[in-house]
């Protein structure tokens, strides 16, 4: 038995407590909040802080989306999933700093619902979160994955292996051969501990961002750096890019689902540039991102 009443509860009071902790971290700024609604139906809030003292720019959305059918997008991989109805719901977030040293990083946790008329409802959670230094250091790498498996460890040993490994194949650009950065967690079509501990789980990792993330902020946003620096992280925030524009499933699903354009893309940094054919030079901390743009074990 589903309730999407307390899960719809829960993602609310987590966007909500995830503001407020990018609030208290960035004095400068306080979330803009728009309100939508969605002609096929639903609709949802989408936050957003621009130029603060330390995020550039962040977003934080919430969602409640349904629809008759399902798009390609969902029905790839589930073909016998096509022509039922469905609802969506769910929180996404990104995190642009300004400082090169702070990492940029994502989350969402999300529920979904597909049903047809004399047969069973479909119904998983997904989510996880990643984090995309541009200057790693071991530390923030090794902190943000000891959080993930703290989070999901009391549901099973087996599920953070499981999921740090399916985060390094998601979160993969195949033209690029690279990781979009040092990975996290991602699950998908999660229910197999029945609707209670699938909810759980789901809430145990939403739970987990904020003290995943931001002791990491607080430990870099203080770090100097110069025009080399915010030209390097610019030039890697083109990555982050074409992710999300040709892989990310969330992206597509939205747009194809006619989901709300300005919510779809508020994940896109404010500032970005590409240039052809760069290579940083030898022995350079530039030179060195490329070794952490691989799986590899932190813990």
């Amino acid at each position: 038995m589903t309730d999407f009443h307390a899960v719809k509860t829960y993602l609310l009071g987590l966007q909500d407590t995830v503001c407020e902790a990018l609030e208290s971290e960035d004095d400068r700024v306080t979330f803009q909040q728009d309100k939508w609604a969605r002609e096929e139906g639903g609709g949802g809030r989408s936050r957003v802080i621009a130029d603060g003292a330390i995020f550039e720019k962040a977003g934080v959305g919430f969602s409640h989306v349904m629809g008759s059918e399902l798009p390609p997008s969902a029905t790839a991989a589930r073909p016998e999933l096509a022509g039922r109805s469905w609802q969506a719901m769910g929180v996404s977030l990104v995190i642009h700093p300004e400082n090169p040293y702070v990492p940029t990083s994502h989350a969402n946790v999300r529920f979904f619902v597909a049903e047809k008329e004399g047969k069973d409802p479909v119904w998983w959670f997904g989510g996880g979160f990643d984090l995309t230094p541009f200057y790693p250091i071991d530390e923030d790498c090794i902190h943000f994955h000891q959080v993930a498996k703290d989070a999901i460890e009391p549901f099973g040993a087996e599920y953070y292996p499981k999921f740090k490994e399916a985060c390094d194949l998601y979160f993969y650009l195949p033209h690029r051969d690279e990781t979009r950065g040092i990975g996290g967690l991602f699950f998908d079509d999660f229910n197999e501990l029945g609707f209670e501990k699938s909810f759980a789980f789901m809430q145990a990792v939403g739970n987990a961002f904020v003290p995943a993330y931001l002791p990491i902020v607080n430990r870099r946003k203080e770090m100097t750096y110069g025009m080399r620096e915010r030209e390097f992280q610019l030039y890697r925030r083109g990555r982050y890019v074409e992710f999300n524009l040709v892989y990310d499933r969330g992206t597509l699903f939205g747009l194809q689902s006619g989901g709300r354009t300005e919510s779809i893309l508020m994940s896109m940094p404010p500032l970005v540039r590409w240039e052809y054919g760069y290579v940083p030079d030898d022995n350079t901390d530039e030179a060195k991102l490329s070794t952490y743009l691989k799986p590899r074990e932190w813990l």
